[in-house]
């Protein structure tokens, strides 16, 4: 999609972080924005920032609520107008170790992560084909989704749903002919703030005490921070859309462990091309 001027956004996540520099963006290009968080005053923050910009509405939102968002979509589409570009972006980083493992936190990840991205497809997905004017989708996996080894089990399985999900449609989108255009972004390391923010909000979690668990709480929020800011991504996205592409990444620092996991894929694969498949 190359024309994006005037069109409408939403974005869940929207008020901070990389849902923050894809809206920044955007406002450049003369999109309307519509932002959807879970944190009140983020969104004032970040509507005071872009309504110079472009028009901004902004919706407090729980992404595991379909009410919720079927209201927040009615109201946004009634003010800004059909909303044609979507960004699927709200997320946890929850980690929780095996040890701690519950379903309260199974429910809070997948929750949110991955039935956050289903609830904002089912909703606005159907009305974007009706309408028959185009857009497109962005849902935010990680490069976690791609190569889950060090990532945590909750947060990979999350992701790599979304990942599998937003291939299938890119390419059921392509085949029906829509004109509707789907992103799946799997960025690495951004320097966002989630894991303060997720760490202290997963069920179950219990802060390390010990010398070498705080050590490694700290080394992985210095990796995230050293990472790409929010408005370089937000620039990457942009990109992405313009050029159709099905997967946007950040950086390059999965493709070592990419080229393993799939050499250890073929290699698993069985030798007889006529073997049964199941």
């Amino acid at each position: 999609m190359k024309d994006i001027a005037g069109r409408t956004a939403f974005i869940t996540g929207g008020a901070q972080g990389i849902g923050l520099g894809i809206a920044r963006r955007l406002a450049r290009e003369g999109v309307k924005l519509a932002l959807a968080d879970i944190d009140a005053e983020a969104l004032k923050r970040a509507r005071d920032e872009l309504q110079a910009q472009t028009r901004v509405a902004t919706e407090v939102l729980d992404v595991r609520d379909r009410d919720a968002f079927a209201r927040v979509a009615d109201s946004v589409e009634a003010d800004l107008g059909p909303v044609s570009l979507l960004f699927n972006n709200a997320g946890v980083a929850g980690g929780i170790s095996i040890h701690q493992m519950n379903y309260a936190a199974w429910d809070w990840v997948l929750g949110i992560n991955l039935f956050g991205v289903i609830n904002g497809i089912q909703t606005f997905l159907p009305r974007m084909i009706k309408r028959g004017d185009g857009g497109h989708i962005v849902n935010t996996s990680s490069g976690a989704g791609i190569l889950a080894a060090g990532s945590g089990f909750l947060y990979a399985t999350s992701k790599f749903a979304v990942v599998g999900m937003s291939e299938a449609l890119h390419f059921e989108l392509k085949q029906s002919k829509t004109n509707i255009g789907l992103s799946v972004l799997c960025p690495g390391p951004v320097n966002t703030g989630i894991v303060e923010r997720s760490l202290a909000a997963t069920p179950g979690y219990i802060a390390p005490t010990t010398p070498e668990g705080i050590q490694q709480i700290e080394a992985i929020k210095a990796f995230l921070a050293s990472g790409v800011s929010i408005d370089e991504v937000g620039e990457m996205v942009l990109r992405g859309i313009r050029e159709d592409a099905l997967y946007i990444f950040t950086d390059r620092l999965i493709a070592d462990g990419v080229v393993q996991r799939t050499e250890a894929i073929l290699a698993a694969l069985p030798r007889d091309a006529g073997a049964n498949q199941s």
